[in-house]
């Protein structure tokens, strides 16, 4: 459902990632995990076509991005950064505005406003929720045309527990109806939840995958993470 084969994208002052070599399967939930700047954005929008790779080839739903559809798009659901909608419009009125964009029957919008508890704030504008409400909208919006492919980034940022409980019986309740699934979170004990594979992510690359099996997931990762940059550190002062 999604494929990365040696992908690479870098920005001026060496930044960006490198080598990413990765798939995620149809029923598969994925959770991308790394520090702050470690690449984990970069490399979602390098998925969806936000940015284009300068190396390598990065595959959806079996086809090369350059040769996606629109129809094909419609089969992806997205979340990234921040919810994308219009603020002068009710929550109703956007999600309306998302099938449309999804080819999805806009009778779907009434079941997705109960299924995240938005009656409350259906007619409110969009300008005026809480922060935790305009992310519960991204994530309807996102995840209402029951997309294949479904690309997550931070997802419960800005969600209280309850919501992230929800959050969690929808990514599960959607694997097992075969999507395939990519999520970003800094919330380790969350994605070992779910998550079938934890890839670890460290300065622009994919080192390996976090062994969810553990007692202390944070020292785990941290102690991934410290090898990998005195790995990085020793090899440059041997070049």
């Amino acid at each position: 459902m999604l494929a990365f084969d040696n992908v690479t994208r870098l920005f001026r002052g060496g930044a960006g990632v490198t080598d990413l070599t990765f798939t995620v399967e149809p029923g598969e939930i994925v959770a991308l995990i790394g520090l702050n700047g470690a690449g984990k954005t970069t490399l979602m929008r390098l998925a969806l076509g936000m940015l284009r790779a300068q190396h390598g080839t990065v595959r959806l739903l079996g086809h090369a991005l350059e040769g996606m559809h629109m129809a094909a798009w419609a089969r992806v659901g997205t979340l990234i950064e921040v919810p994308l909608a219009y603020p002068e419009l009710t929550v109703r009125q956007n999600l309306h505005i998302a099938c449309l964009l999804h080819d999805c029957n806009p009778r779907r919008v009434e079941a997705s406003i109960s299924a995240w508890g938005l009656d409350l704030v259906a007619d409110r504008r969009f300008r005026r929720l809480s922060l935790g409400n305009r992310q519960r909208v991204g994530l309807a919006a996102a995840l209402q045309h029951d997309p294949r492919l479904i690309v997550l980034d931070e997802p419960s940022n800005t969600l209280d527990p309850a919501s992230v409980i929800l959050l969690r019986e929808q990514l599960e309740h959607r694997a097992c109806a075969g999507a395939a699934i990519l999520i970003s979170s800094h919330h380790l004990d969350e994605v070992a939840r779910i998550a079938d594979r934890v890839l670890l992510m460290n300065a622009g690359r994919l080192i390996g995958e976090l062994d969810t099996a553990g007692s202390d997931l944070e020292r785990a990762f941290f102690e991934r993470i410290r090898q990998d940059d005195e790995d990085r550190m020793a090899t440059e002062v041997a070049g």
